[in-house]
Formats: C-alpha cells, sequence, structure tokens
C-alpha cells in the first residue's frame, strides 16, 4: 500500500507541475450570469422555503436543471445577507437548513448536486430526468470529458446557485457567503478559489490532499496509479486553496473519519487568506445539528456581514519547552483555555484524545499550558463567554527518548 501511494504521490506531483496546460476551468462569465428558473412541484413542509429547479451546466452535451430550496425572512424592508448551502454525501438539497438561516435574518439557497430531487432516503434520493452526474467524488468518472465529471459540475452548479440567489431583489449581492459539510465542505475549499465573488467559506470537515491520508485511499488503490494521480491532479482541493484569498471558518473534529487533522493542516495553511479554525474533540459528522449548527459559522457570518462581536483571534502561539501557549485578541471575553492532547501515535481518527485546563491571562490576552507526559501531539482552544471556540495551530510533538 505505501509503495502504490508513494507512486500516484509522485504522478500526482507531475501532473500538478502541468496544470497550466490541463487543469480544470470554469467559465466564471458565462457562468456569473442569472440562471433560468423552473418551476418545481416539490412542497416544503418548513413555512416560507419554496422549491424551484434552475439551469445548471451541460452534461454530455445536454442542459441540465437543479433542484433547490430558497426561503428569505419576510419580516423586513431591507435587503439581507445569504448563505449557499452545499450538502454531503448521501444527502440531498434540505429545507430545514434553509430554515435555519431563515430564522437568522438570511436568505439561504440549498441545491442537490447530484442530479436528483429531495424524495426518498438519504443516499436513495430520486433522480430527475434532467439531472447531471451522480456524486460523490466522481472517481469511476475519471476518464470522461472534465466538464462531464462530478466536481466540475457541482462547482459549476454551486457558482450558479450563486448567481441566482444574489439576482433576488431582497438579497444584498455583497454580503453572501458560502458553507459546505463533508464532501460539500471538500467543494467549498475547491470554490473558495473559484467564485471569489463569496465574502466568506466555512468548510466543515472537508480538506484538500486527500491522496495522502484520507479515508478514500483505498479507492485510489482500486483505480490504480495513473487514474488516481489523474483524480488527485484535477480534483483535490490542494491545487485550488493556493488561490483561496478570502476568510475562511475551518471547523472540524479531532477524529473525523473522513478529514485527518494533517491533511486538514496542510489544507488551511495553503490559503492566501486568513484562517480561523474551529477543532473540536471527537465532533461527530453529520448533517443536522452537528455539521449545519455550529454557531461559530453564524457568527463569523454575522461579523463580516452585520458588525457583530467576531470571533476570538489567535495572534500568535509557541512553545518554550514543555510549556505551550497562545496570544490572542477577542472582544468577547475569553471565558476559559483548555488543551487538548493525546498520546497516540498511528491513525487520526482512532486517538485518544484528553482534555486539561490551561492558565488564562485574559489582562494580557495569552493561555499558557505545561504539556504532560507522554503527549504526542496537543493544541489549545480558547471558548469566549458566548461559548464559541476559536483553536490555535495543532503541534505534532518530537518522539521522547526513554528515560535511563
Amino acid at each position: 500500500m505505501r509503495t502504490f501511494v508513494c507512486l500516484f504521490l509522485l504522478l500526482a506531483n507531475s501532473l500538478s507541475a502541468a496544470e497550466t496546460v490541463d487543469a480544470p476551468s470554469w467559465d466564471l462569465a458565462l457562468l456569473s450570469k442569472t440562471p433560468v428558473t423552473f418551476d418545481a412541484t416539490n412542497r416544503s413542509a418548513v413555512p416560507g422555503v419554496r422549491s424551484l429547479f434552475y439551469e445548471g451546466s451541460r452534461f454530455n452535451g445536454k442542459p441540465t436543471r437543479v433542484f433547490a430550496w430558497y426561503g428569505a425572512p419576510t419580516n423586513t424592508t431591507k435587503k439581507v445577507p445569504a448563505m449557499v448551502l452545499v450538502h454531503g454525501g448521501g444527502g440531498t438539497a434540505f429545507d430545514a437548513w434553509v430554515k435555519l438561516w431563515v430564522s437568522r435574518g438570511y436568505a439561504a439557497i440549498a441545491m442537490d448536486l447530484c442530479g436528483s430531487v429531495p424524495v426518498g432516503t438519504y443516499g436513495k434520493w430520486q433522480r430527475h430526468e434532467h439531472g447531471g452526474p451522480p456524486g460523490w467524488g466522481g472517481f469511476d468518472q475519471i476518464d470522461q470529458p472534465q466538464t462531464d465529471q462530478w466536481t466540475s459540475q457541482a462547482i459549476a452548479d454551486i457558482v450558479l446557485a450563486h448567481s441566482l440567489i444574489r439576482s433576488f431583489p431582497e438579497v444584498d449581492a455583497t454580503r453572501i457567503g458560502v458553507t459546505g459539510i463533508s464532501w460539500g465542505g471538500y467543494l467549498t475549499c475547491i470554490v473558495s478559489a473559484v467564485d471569489t465573488r463569496f465574502r466568506f467559506a466555512a468548510p466543515v470537515y472537508g480538506c484538500g490532499f486527500l491522496g495522502e491520508n484520507s479515508t478514500w485511499l483505498g479507492t485510489f488503490e482500486k483505480m490504480g496509479a495513473e487514474k488516481s494521480a489523474k483524480w488527485l491532479g484535477w480534483w483535490d482541493p490542494s491545487h485550488y486553496l493556493k488561490r483561496t484569498a478570502m476568510p475562511v471558518l475551518w471547523v472540524n473534529g479531532s477524529n473525523d473519519f473522513a478529514y485527518p487533522m494533517d491533511s486538514w493542516q496542510k489544507s488551511y495553511r495553503a490559503t492566501q487568506g486568513a484562517d480561523t479554525l474551529c477543532l473540536r474533540v471527537r465532533m461527530p459528522h453529520a448533517h443536522g445539528g452537528a455539521g449545519e449548527n455550529p454557531a461559530e459559522i453564524y457568527v463569523f457570518a454575522e461579523s463580516l456581514f452585520n458588525g457583530g462581536a467576531p470571533l476570538a483571534k489567535v495572534t500568535k502561539q509557541g512553545r518554550d519547552g514543555k510549556t505551550a501557549w497562545v496570544a490572542f485578541e477577542s472582544k468577547s471575553p475569553i471565558a476559559k483555555a483548555e488543551l487538548n492532547f493525546t498520546r497516540d501515535s498511528g491513525k487520526w481518527q482512532q486517538r485518544k484524545w484528553e482534555t486539561a485546563s490551561a492558565t488564562l491571562d485574559a489582562k494580557t490576552g495569552r493561555a499558557s499550558v505545561m504539556l504532560p507526559e507522554g503527549a504526542t501531539v496537543y493544541y489549545l482552544n480558547l471558548f469566549d463567554e458566548r461559548g464559541l471556540a476559536v483553536s490555535a495551530e495543532h503541534e505534532e510533538l518530537p518522539a521522547q527518548k526513554p528515560s535511563r
């Protein structure tokens, strides 16, 4: 397995070097135009949320339609900010997710990116006659034309959803963000570089560097080195994140099964813009409350769109011997600081994490803690008085020599 992975990584690197020749691209002049919409018969149980189809990108030379739910506040005469909501693997357009943002005073659009409508059960949604390629990842589509592959189609349809929502008269086109969950987080990473009209991006779980350490290594092995390298050279977010300049809020869990902490760290370090981290210990991986509801995403949006108090900012971090520390700034008082650490090595998903209190000096804007014996990885979390978490970067510690 190790030999195989190293081989297709070498091939992926060679493909990356030729990106200017073979890299996927999107016609942003075309995608920035407001797409044509069509009636949809689906009815939401959520008051104020309506269904529609909009014209998607062409697939196999034929026009497509994308199903979406849309909602906006009705109790205001002012233009409102908006969110584009990108669902994860096995998901579809979720009207409850739209309702959540409408309840916060935002317009929101959630679209299906696999050619389906929200009829059926999770992972088994009903396809419609005008749908694009099915998801997820498009690993089995790698020999198809680039523009017919799932990632290309999904990104185009996200950009079109953005073009649509910003055309509505109740929406302030200068205040629109994008957030996505799991595969939706993966897509959010790419679209943050492709569609610079967004004001911010908030990928939940998703990241890049999937060929190095991810749940899909077995899939890449089955594809073979050449096809795997081709997929990674075209569709891994690492190639796009280096062009991301907008603010990004990264939300993840310490033991995420799909997007491990080392790949996640490489991803946020790759961007050009300001990055804020929220890494909770053993955060569940799911739609609904886990991936849709983190209050940090809403507060991040409010700070950019409505002058709300921002999340805390880690200004510096370091380690003096066995004492780890972070310096921070925060308009909302920091209530506590914690150390999260593991003594394990090996697969990130299987490591046991422990939490200990850190010493907080609110006057100097600094938190510090003595690292426990045997710690292999650690990071610090800051919690403001609203209960919102901001994380420092994790550090992998050098192996400790046994005492004589």
